[in-house]
């Protein structure tokens, strides 16, 4: 039936719930900060962080419709602006630092690896076409084990893009040399996954978790699964 399936990560294969906003996580980064010399408090660096974040956003946005910030820019910003210079190993590490901190859980849902590997068994090919962070991405494909799984991976902070925009989807079409009418997209955000595919001309699966946004009233979608049950998405895909 398709050839291709191209995946949305957070919300679709992985469940995850992140706070960035308590406060331990912020005075643990001001402890990791100041361990090389770049003191701040709390309140500052979070502010700095979301200002410093904003200015990078604005400026891509002269350019791109739907920019995707490098937030290890903006870690390394913190840096220079107290005048201290790191690797960006350092940077690497301090990140993840964050990530982990900041997460409350994160785990596959049930039935992911089953279909990657009836996929696989099937001769398809499977892409990663995520909005997301590399450093923070990367690692936990690793670790939840999905890296090997992925013929293609497109993360938007390495691109410089992001879902919906039509940037994102042709750097994974052309990159790979996809037909669009062999491809589906699966994800659960019905404008990003959704409605960003439709626009390209590909087929789509929306699936509705918990973490969703709101969904659109009219959905785009070419198959739907509203109660989350990646389970289903076999029988309605895979023939």
């Amino acid at each position: 039936m398709y050839k291709n399936y191209v995946f949305d990560l957070y919300g679709t294969l992985v469940d995850i719930r992140t706070n960035e906003g308590k406060v331990y996580l912020w005075d643990r980064m001001a402890e990791m900060y100041g361990f090389y010399g770049a003191i701040y408090d709390r309140n500052e660096l979070k502010k700095k962080y979301a200002l410093y974040s904003a200015e990078l956003e604005k400026k891509m946005k002269e350019t791109e419709a739907y920019p995707e910030v490098d937030l290890s820019l903006v870690f390394k910003r913190l840096f220079t602006e107290k005048n201290v210079t790191v690797s960006d190993e350092i940077i690497d590490v301090i990140m993840k630092m964050f990530r982990v901190i900041s997460t409350k859980f994160i785990c596959l849902y049930e039935g992911v690896i089953p279909f990657l590997q009836e996929l696989k068994v099937k001769g398809k090919k499977i892409y990663l076409l995520s909005n997301a962070q590399s450093n923070f991405t990367r690692p936990e494909l690793q670790y939840l084990g999905l890296l090997s799984y992925f013929d293609g991976i497109l993360i938007s902070s390495e691109e410089a893009c992001k879902k919906p925009g039509k940037s994102f989807y042709t750097k994974l079409l052309q990159r790979y040399h996809l037909n669009p009418k062999e491809t589906i997209m699966i994800g659960n955000d019905s404008i990003s996954d959704i409605q960003g595919s439709y626009e390209m001309g590909l087929d789509s699966l929306y699936i509705h978790t918990e973490i969703s946004p709101e969904c659109v009233e009219d959905l785009k979608s070419t198959y739907t699964i509203m109660d989350g049950d990646f389970r289903k998405v076999s029988n309605l895909i895979l023939k």
